[in-house]
């Protein structure tokens, strides 16, 4: 028990990521949570009914603490000067082998933010997360009016500062080795790609709220090393995305448990915001294409009907396989039993 454990009401410090677009499913989430850690549930693609309705199944299956995570900004306006037609253009092609309808240019997507907002205000979660920006201070006050404890992403020492400086509980630092998409929010992508352990070490020097360390942890050994840097938590995606209550497609489980390696490579190809994953054909397909990628979100609005359809059909080749550095240590075991191995494994390294 450490002070961030007391606070969220924890028996051990370990977060189970918030894996948005299906992976982390409330069975996943109460597992996590029963076991002792926070199970935490990946929002950002849920209408508000569907936050309603999962929150409502995680407090069927757990009277545990859990997180609810939302992105918390990159939809800023997009460019009138975009061209979709490359990218039309080649997944046209796609679409066909696929057997779906040709692509269609999309339109510009409002930000599902403030509508989910007021179901995660509805719901009231224990714990609420973001990453992407930082909420307006009305929103920051109406979740701490309720009760809510309140962790921002940062990816750099700088951004942890604002986060605390807005009053987060805790912050969670999102180093180079973290799969899925950058938490980038004040800074330039490339300039934020800190690894892991030096992330908190910087961090710490600067920033007094609790630290929680994210990016290639797998094992107990990972996360000794992370809380002897500073950080007195963890948060683990990848490790958590194989477990049998993931809802991530079979196809994207067994690419991870089959790598003998990290071929993992920060991409925009999936939703024109860098994202780290394992390199597949639609990725090396856009290799010296790059002006070719739309802007998030709308490059991800018109690659999901091809990775819905791929994913549907088995076919690595053209799903986000999103993964962190480490995953040639991923393991098929229970959210349970990965808890439990996770805690022996850190004592056994000696924290």
């Amino acid at each position: 028990m450490n002070e961030l454990t007391r606070v969220l009401g924890i028996e051990h410090p370990i977060i189970q990521g918030p894996m948005g677009g299906g992976p982390s499913t409330p069975e996943l989430v109460a597992a996590v949570s029963n076991a002792g850690g926070l199970g935490s549930l990946g929002a950002a693609y849920l209408t508000s009914q569907q936050i309603l309705d999962s929150v409502k199944r995680i407090r069927a299956l757990t009277d545990k603490p859990f997180n609810v995570n939302l992105f918390a900004g990159g939809y800023e306006p997009v460019p009138r000067s975009v061209d979709p037609s490359s990218m039309l253009s080649l997944l046209s092609e796609i679409h066909a082998a696929l057997e779906l309808p040709p692509p269609a240019a999309p339109s510009s997507v409002p930000d599902p933010f403030p509508e989910q907002l007021e179901a995660v205000l509805e719901a009231q979660p224990p714990i609420f997360s973001f990453t992407f920006g930082l909420p307006g201070a009305g929103a920051m006050k109406r979740l701490a009016a309720r009760g809510t404890t309140i962790i921002g992403t940062a990816t750099t020492a700088q951004e942890a500062r604002l986060l605390a400086d807005a009053g987060v509980t805790a912050v969670i630092l999102q180093g180079e080795e973290a799969g899925a998409h950058r938490g980038t929010f004040a800074a330039p992508f490339e300039a934020a790609m800190v690894p892991t352990l030096r992330l908190i070490e910087e961090t710490a020097q600067i920033v007094s709220v609790p630290l929680i360390a994210s990016g290639g942890l797998m094992d107990g050994g990972d996360i000794a090393a992370a809380m002897k840097r500073g950080a007195v938590a963890v948060s683990l995606g990848t490790a958590f995305l194989t477990c049998p209550e993931s809802g991530a497609p079979e196809v994207h489980k067994r690419a991870i448990l089959n790598a003998g390696s990290d071929t993992t490579v920060v991409t925009r190809a999936f939703s024109g915001r860098p994202a780290r994953g394992l390199r597949n054909t639609f990725i090396e397909s856009l290799e010296g294409k790059e002006d070719t990628i739309l802007p998030f979100p709308l490059q991800n609005v018109l690659t999901r009907p091809m990775r819905t359809a791929a994913g549907k059909r088995g076919n690595a080749g053209y799903i986000s396989l999103w993964a962190g550095r480490g995953i040639a240590r991923a393991r098929a075991i229970s959210a349970a039993g990965l808890v439990a191995r996770l805690v022996d494994e850190a004592d056994t390294a000696g924290y």
